[in-house]
């Protein structure tokens, strides 16, 4: 038995069958049960789903065996179905939580363990931990409570579910779905071989709009894309179909749907950063509404100066939307995102959701009759020019307290020339800078990586933060 499973910034991710096995995800069902039992929510049950990873519904199984072994009562999604439906089905069946199994955008080796809340909200931190607690004693007990699924379903106990139906009908209520069907627009979707396959389709088909989606089935390889997340350097399918069809506009979603990315006309990614800071200019000048915004420490300061704009409140957290979706139901914030591409929106769940993020951008489109590039444009016209960019360095796992000392260590004055005003240790290392430009350092939450983001006024002063990032910790 692994006795290092953690939940980090969303959940608990492992190599598939070297530290992701049936056995550890047994154990991770039998923390939840825990969990439930000792708060007294095993009562309301537990939504279990999955994405299109490999063996992801043998591992979903094996999980309602588990919860259905402790007595609790299980609805279990019988097609794959991205995340947010996931979390959207906790709250339509008054579930107390739900699992979903998925690595989100992590390589295909990769699979994942995620608990949401009993109203959708990825599991904070107090949560995470309590789960955790239970995963160790399971451990030293060795002993899992279990009953085959088979006896489940015929006792009842485990519930087949497919709550696509209702989701997409929530979806029409927080979006003029007739208006987008009619717009005279070419666009290509894809759903990176990922669950959120035919979502967009089966709500947008049957008007002048024309979709085109591609990398429409499953396929756990996710060729041609180093991971499926959806960010420049895996949409090149994308971006050719866009470009050799000259359409308006490419829409992608990562592997289980909770992240969105964008593509303008010309076949060029849109930064994460843009994205969110677009989407929030759609619901403060083209909406009119208004509402708290909550950003992570590694999205954009163009929000501030929206924020500052259109006078609302900004709030930033560390990295992660366990962090984000309590403020947003605290302070029914507008919206919230982090620098991943995931953005969560008052009205929905408190949780990502890459198809209504891709439904509002392109109502965003359709309201304005601006096509990306000239969104992208008219955006920097209001914040000045923002640009971004993020580097994903492998390490030693020896080397990480060695890194960490030669960050924390270096007390740069000044970065690519320009004064740091401020450093603080959040969620990382960060350094601001005189002209509001910001280079931060950081180890993933999901994966052995040391990410180093940077934004800046210029692409050039972007690879000139990325480079010193990298200098200040010796890789």
């Amino acid at each position: 038995m692994d006795r290092t499973i953690k939940f980090g910034t969303d959940g608990w991710r492992g190599i598939i069958a070297e530290d992701f096995t049936f056995d550890n995800v047994r154990i991770c069902a039998q923390g939840v049960a825990g969990y439930l039992k000792e708060t007294g929510a095993a009562a309301g049950g537990t939504v279990i789903g999955y994405d299109n990873r490999f063996a992801s519904e043998d591992f979903a199984a094996a999980a309602a065996e588990v919860l259905s072994g402790n007595g609790i009562r299980v609805y279990l999604f019988s097609r794959s179905a991205p995340t947010p439906v996931i979390s959207y089905a906790a709250v339509a069946k008054k579930a107390s939580g739900a699992i979903a199994i998925t690595a989100s955008h992590n390589p295909p080796a990769w699979n994942g363990f995620k608990y949401k809340t009993g109203d959708g909200a990825s599991a904070p931190t107090e949560v995470a931990t309590r789960i955790e607690e239970n995963i160790a004693r399971v451990v030293a007990a060795g002993h899992i409570e279990r009953a085959h699924l088979s006896a489940g379903l015929k006792s009842g106990l485990v519930e087949r579910i497919d709550i696509a139906p209702l989701y997409l009908e929530h979806l029409k209520r927080l979006v003029e779905i007739p208006s987008l069907k009619k717009a005279r627009l070419k666009v290509a979707i894809d759903p990176m071989y990922g669950s959120a396959i035919g979502y967009l389709r089966s709500l947008l088909d049957g008007g002048s709009l024309e979709l085109i989606e591609i990398n429409n089935h499953r396929n756990p390889v996710f060729p041609g894309m180093k991971q499926p997340e959806p960010i420049a350097g895996n949409l090149g399918a994308l971006s050719a179909v866009v470009k050799e069809q000259r359409l308006d506009a490419g829409l992608a979603t990562d592997g289980d749907a909770d992240r969105f990315g964008g593509m303008d006309e010309h076949g060029l990614a849109l930064t994460t950063l843009q994205s969110f800071a677009l989407l929030c200019l759609y619901f403060l000048e083209v909406r009119q509404e208004r509402g708290v915004l909550v950003k992570t420490l590694t999205q954009t300061s163009m929000v501030d100066r929206l924020g500052e704009m259109f006078g609302v409140p900004v709030r930033e957290t560390k990295v992660g939307f366990k962090y984000i979706a309590p403020i947003m139901m605290a302070e029914n914030a507008l919206l919230g995102g982090e620098e991943s591409g995931g953005y969560g929106y008052r009205g929905n769940i408190p949780e990502r959701d890459g198809v209504l993020s891709s439904l509002y951008f392109l109502d965003l489109m359709v309201r304005t009759g601006k096509n990306p590039s000239q969104l992208v444009s008219y955006l920097h016209g209001r914040t000045g020019p923002h640009h971004f960019n993020r580097h994903d360095l492998d390490f030693p796992e020896e080397k990480r307290q060695e890194i960490v000392r030669k960050v924390t260590n270096s007390q740069p004055q000044a970065l690519a020339g320009v004064r740091v005003v401020k450093t603080d240790a959040l969620d990382g290392f960060r350094f601001v800078l005189e002209d509001g430009s910001w280079l931060l350092v950081r180890f993933s939450g999901t994966e052995p990586l040391l990410r180093i983001y940077a934004e800046a006024g210029s692409p050039g002063q972007v690879e000139s933060l990325l480079e010193q990032g990298r200098k200040m910790a010796g890789l």
